[in-house]
């Protein structure tokens, strides 16, 4: 599965991409809003549980590459998660610090959001994030997201939600190609 952007391909991951991401993933300071920092195992683990989830769901977070250089700087996707009790359908992704403020993360999960409308059921997506998660809350909200609740929970103290129906996601394209 590859997805295709201006600047950027997805696809599955392999167990060869924990290198590249390990300095995402293991970066203090990128990961600061999320409960804890991967060391390697945890990198290699968050791989496989992704490539388990491409086979049981046909999704899952994605590599999230450069097209010019094929670089792996960060990874997106579609998982199913707890959200406030409910497992829901989000939209997640971590792009490398060194990368980050230009436009990535936010063309990485639009076209998550296209594929994910386009190719499953679900009636509505969503993103959550811890709520001092700044950067995050915006990325969504540049795809078409918007808040929802939030609510306290022990991993994130509060968590922020965010979402876009299909409907919206509809008016948009229908609007943009007016």
């Amino acid at each position: 599965m590859v997805l295709e952007t201006k600047r950027l391909l997805l696809r599955e991951m392999d167990p060869d991409d924990h290198q590249a991401l390990f300095p995402l993933l293991g970066d203090p300071e990128t990961m600061r809003h999320y409960p804890y920092t991967f060391d390697v195992q945890r990198v290699k683990d968050w791989i496989e549980w992704n490539m388990n989830r491409y086979q049981k769901d046909g999704f899952g977070l994605w590599a999230v590459c450069l097209k010019e250089t094929g670089e792996l700087i960060g990874d997106c996707g579609l998982t199913l998660q707890n959200i406030n009790g409910k497992t829901l359908p989000e939209i997640g992704y971590h792009i490398r610090r060194d990368c980050q403020r230009k436009g990535y993360a936010g063309e990485a999960a639009k076209a998550v959001r296209d594929w994910a409308f386009r190719n499953t059921d679900y009636p509505i997506l969503y993103s959550y994030c811890k709520y001092t998660n700044v950067p995050s809350i915006k990325t969504a909200e540049s795809i078409g997201m918007q808040f929802v609740c939030e609510y306290p929970d022990e991993t994130n103290g509060t968590t922020h939600v965010s979402s876009i129906s299909r409907k919206e996601w509809l008016d948009e394209i229908t609007e943009n190609t007016v």
